[in-house]
């Protein structure tokens, strides 16, 4: 049996910061409520006293990684680590180039357009412009989406090196949302298949009933599929004619996208 060294474990204990590692306890307990928390339920949950709580949440509102709400009296994580997170895949110039182009899809369309990147085992919505219409979707940066039958995820995974991309259907399980949605392998690879041959990627109300995305991947100067742009719209709004005429809108703003990302469709395939 290994022995454990007593004076290893004191070592540690010397360099832990109890507070610190309560600060990162609130930003992970609040990273799962979308609409964040009281200051009663936050100390309540992680068994931290209350005048700890308030200087650690105090704290991070002075430092912008949270938002206080006066009226609900509720803390929530701002954009900060968002922010944070993208300087760390080294993508931090990847939104401030979408971000405008979004803008100029959403004014082509009218409808909200969307910017999305693949997480860990999910996609992770990023930012949105919202769209012109009264009745629109707006969504919450940091919001997780399938891949299996969304638009955007259809539309990075399409593009995937095959080993990337295998490693991703492994942590897929083909939930079923209502008779439109794939649930097989097979079937979604050939999905894929199309959405290369296109270069556009579809939910067909495959999530959501009665809710069409369209989408396109954005590559970077290396070629790699480094997110993709969608709109979202009630298929009463998109018809056929929408549709197609939307599609070369998404197309045509993703592959600008592209280019000013550094991508060349020669240089790739000649590399």
């Amino acid at each position: 049996m290994e022995s454990v060294n007593p004076n290893m474990e004191k070592a540690e204990e010397n360099y832990k910061v109890p507070n610190l590692e309560k600060g990162i306890a609130v930003m992970e307990y609040l990273s799962l409520r979308s609409q964040g928390d009281t200051l009663q339920a936050i100390k309540d949950t992680l068994d931290i006293s209350q005048t700890t709580a308030y200087r650690i949440l105090n704290t991070l509102v002075r430092l912008d990684y949270l938002t206080y709400n006066e009226d609900t009296k509720r803390y929530k994580l701002s954009r900060k680590l968002l922010t944070l997170g993208f300087r760390a895949l080294n993508e931090h110039n990847l939104l401030e180039t979408v971000l405008p182009r979004l803008r100029d899809l959403r004014d082509l369309v009218s409808e909200t357009a969307c910017f999305g990147v693949l997480g860990n085992e999910k996609g992770i919505f990023i930012e949105q412009a919202q769209g012109h219409h009264t009745f629109r979707f707006m969504l919450s940066p940091g919001k997780p989406f399938e891949l299996h039958c969304s638009a955007p995820g259809k539309a990075i995974m399409a593009y995937l090196p095959n080993t990337v991309r295998d490693r991703y259907l492994t942590y897929m399980d083909f939930e079923r949302y209502n008779n439109r949605t794939i649930i097989s392998k097979d079937e979604y690879l050939a999905e894929l298949d199309t959405v290369r041959k296109t270069g556009i990627a579809m939910d067909n109300e495959e999530e959501m009933t009665g809710v069409i995305c369209i989408g396109a991947p954005i590559f970077n100067y290396t070629g790699y599929p480094c997110g993709a742009i969608w709109i979202s719209g009630p298929k009463d709004r998109l018809t056929k004619d929408v549709i197609r005429s939307s599609s070369g809108h998404i197309k045509r703003i993703a592959q600008l996208i592209s280019s000013e990302l550094g991508y060349s469709r020669l240089l790739t395939e000649n590399r």
